[in-house]
């Protein structure tokens, strides 16, 4: 497949093939669908191109060398994933890579604050640059590429972390397997995103949905979407994080070894669709101007 060429995937969770249409969504996308699962009600982008196109689309095309994480917002969120691992898994001493490593403020506060070994797999050269000024090891790529490199830390680290970027891959479960071969046996994998299907709305539907590329950020999870994502990929459901009332949702994998995959259940897709058809009229309630 060519970096622009799309093709058409099915459910990345339960791998049914039948999906229906967001309500709403087209009027904050600019008509790119974004689709139900009514199998398991996992809400994801049918239409992909290639990861490493989607890997350059946020390294070039979105943030454009401006975006930066050294804001306060992106900060308190970092502390608090870094708290609740710290708590429930703990940090000190342990070999912790991140996936989508960004300019490496979590692992610098990982490392810093809490007594880590970091590594970073990061596929923006701009923010790898970054890393290198900050110390931190790293690989720049993907992690299907890191994969098949040949770096010895393969299967050596007791944690992956992949925080607000398992939305923004072209393949969710390939990235959660990809954590699951550079893991030891045991370890962990904790992945955080925002807490918004299926509870109390925390922000605007447009400002939760948007016109960048749609398979750019192709996967939205709730909490048993993604408890069922760490299922399919390998991984037994261990900490969840109090996210009905918190902006972020958290939860924690230990790396399964006999190869089955947990028992998990998704969301019903008509509570989903039900869900966002409130969510488009409380948005439209408060900024009519918003909707188009």
């Amino acid at each position: 497949m060519s970096d622009d060429q799309y093709r058409e995937f099915p459910c990345d969770i339960c791998g049914r093939n039948d999906p229906v249409e967001l309500p709403h969504g087209g009027e904050y996308t600019n008509g790119q669908p974004i689709h139900i699962c009514r199998g398991c009600g996992f809400v994801y982008v049918v239409r992909r191109r290639s990861a490493e196109r989607i890997a350059d689309v946020w390294s070039t095309d979105i943030f454009g060398g401006t975006y930066t994480a050294a804001i306060p917002a992106v900060t308190a969120r970092l502390t608090y994933v870094a708290e609740f691992l710290a708590n429930r898994v703990g940090l000190k001493g342990k070999s912790v890579a991140e996936i989508g490593a960004g300019e490496g403020r979590f692992l610098g506060m990982a490392k810093r604050q809490y007594g880590a070994d970091v590594f970073g797999v990061e596929p923006s050269a701009a923010n790898s640059r970054l890393l290198r000024t900050a110390e931190i090891p790293h690989f720049t790529g993907t992690i299907e590429s890191y994969v098949e490199s040949r770096d010895p830390r393969i299967g050596s680290f007791d944690l992956v972390v992949v925080l607000w970027t398992l939305e923004n891959c072209q393949d969710c479960k390939a990235m959660l397997r990809g954590a699951h071969r550079i893991l030891k046996p045991g370890g962990e994998v904790a992945v955080a995103t925002g807490s918004r299907i299926l509870v109390p709305f925390k922000k605007p539907l447009h400002t939760y949905l948007s016109t960048i590329p749609a398979d750019a950020n192709a996967f939205r999870f709730s909490a048993n979407t993604l408890r069922g994502a760490l299922a399919v990929s390998g991984f037994v459901p261990s900490h969840i994080n109090r996210f009905i009332d918190h902006d972020i949702l958290c939860v924690i994998g230990n790396r399964t070894e006999d190869g089955r995959t947990p028992t998990w259940s998704g969301d019903n897709y008509l509570d989903v669709y039900s869900f966002f058809e409130r969510w488009h009229v409380d948005t439209a309630m408060y900024f009519p101007d918003r909707v188009i």
